[in-house]
């Protein structure tokens, strides 16, 4: 049964964990795929399949690799000859994929998506998680697998920058979401194995020849690829603004865990009664970790750390100006006394890790809250 179809006549198909793609014109196709990837003229199809997240290493898959996996799938579950078919695997769900359109005059993009970065988010320049030798590699459960439909006729210099500006705008989303790597305190601007099949109609009178930022062509894959993303995320794993608008969330990516907050409580005198055991706390802890101004005022201490990190900003300037945003944000509750102490580098004293310094200062002041809150 078709589930969608496009203007150029591309046909939609879920076969239960394949999302199968029918392409009705000649073409030209540039892919990641491990079943004729790369630049290919001859395909008649392109798919998404989701293989259990159980499947690690080419060993664990039917015929003993990817490729001939990918094969048997094709043959046997679509039909269709090995050599006119490319597609791309994932742990994401095909119920959970995302299709988004943008049109302008006669030019249309289409981009359907699955995607998941809870597990395996990266950011380019993270610590490696494997090295591939003969083949040999690993699987996680966490891939953004893109289709992406162009409704013109695409030079194959013009199909690699499409590509460009479609991953772009997949770490764009990442950037909006403020999605965290798992391999390091980066945002993540992908996962270790995404991929992407773009996808020009040969037979559309409309060349391209630039699919960059300042076409309208790369504006239309930036949109839709953007959009597409973000749906998919929000689908499969629940990744969206509403889930992001909480400090805890915000400050797992520098590994800071509710328990670091209780860890603190003892060191700072608390009255450790009947108002304030571990799971009183906690539940105070999970309610203002939600409040918009915590909120807001961890993400704008996280990206001072990030500057800092980056080498955009000293940690003299870090140090002095996260205070003073805890000072404006925190006034009734914070102490002087704590405000004054490093405040500059050449103090008696001085701060050798901004870092941990202001997230350290910001635990002080919630838990001050908590206590308050406590209290009352």
């Amino acid at each position: 049964m078709i589930s969608y179809k496009m203007n150029a006549g591309e046909e939609l198909f879920r076969l239960e964990d394949t999302l199968l793609v029918k392409l009705p014109y000649p073409c030209r196709v540039l892919s990641t795929s491990c079943l004729n990837g790369g630049y290919q003229e001859n395909l008649q199809a392109v798919f998404n399949h989701h293989i259990p997240p159980t499947k690690h290493n080419p060993e664990d898959f039917e015929g003993g690799s990817v490729e001939a996996y990918l094969k048997m799938v094709v043959v046997a579950k679509l039909g269709f000859s090995t050599r006119n078919v490319a597609g791309l695997i994932t742990a994401a769900r095909m119920e959970n994929a995302a299709l988004k359109t943008a049109k302008f005059k006669s030019l249309e993009v289409t981009a359907i998506a699955t995607a998941g970065i809870d597990i395996n988010g990266g950011r380019a320049g993270d610590p490696a998680f494997y090295f591939e030798n003969n083949y040999q590699w690993i699987f996680v459960g966490g891939t953004i697998n893109i289709l992406l439909f162009i409704n013109g006729n695409l030079l194959p210099q013009t199909l690699v920058q499409a590509l460009i500006t479609a991953t772009e705008a997949k770490s764009a989303a990442l950037q909006e979401l403020m999605a965290p790597s798992r391999y390091s305190r980066g945002i993540a601007t992908g996962s270790g194995t995404d991929g992407i099949v773009v996808v020009s109609n040969t037979n559309s009178p409309n060349i391209f020849t630039d699919a960059g930022q300042h076409s309208k062509l790369g504006e239309l894959i930036g949109i839709t690829v953007k959009d597409v993303v973000k749906e998919a995320l929000e689908k499969e794993t629940g990744l969206n603004s509403s889930r992001q608008r909480n400090f805890l969330t915000r400050l797992e990516r520098y590994g800071v865990k509710p328990d670091d907050f209780w860890q603190k409580v003892p060191q700072e005198g608390f009255n450790l009664n009947q108002n304030l055991d571990q799971e009183t706390y906690h539940k105070h802890l999970t309610f203002l970790a939600s409040e918009e101004k915590l909120v807001a005022l961890a993400t704008s201490l996280l990206h001072l750390l990030d500057e800092y990190r980056w080498g955009l900003l000293p940690a003299k300037t870090v140090i002095i100006t996260g205070q003073k945003i805890i000072r404006s944000y925190l006034a009734p509750t914070i102490n002087p006394e704590e405000i004054q102490k490093g405040k500059t580098l050449e103090a008696k004293d001085p701060i050798k890790d901004p870092i941990s310094y202001i997230i350290n200062l910001f635990i002080d002041e919630v838990n001050k809250l908590i206590q308050a809150k406590a209290d009352n």
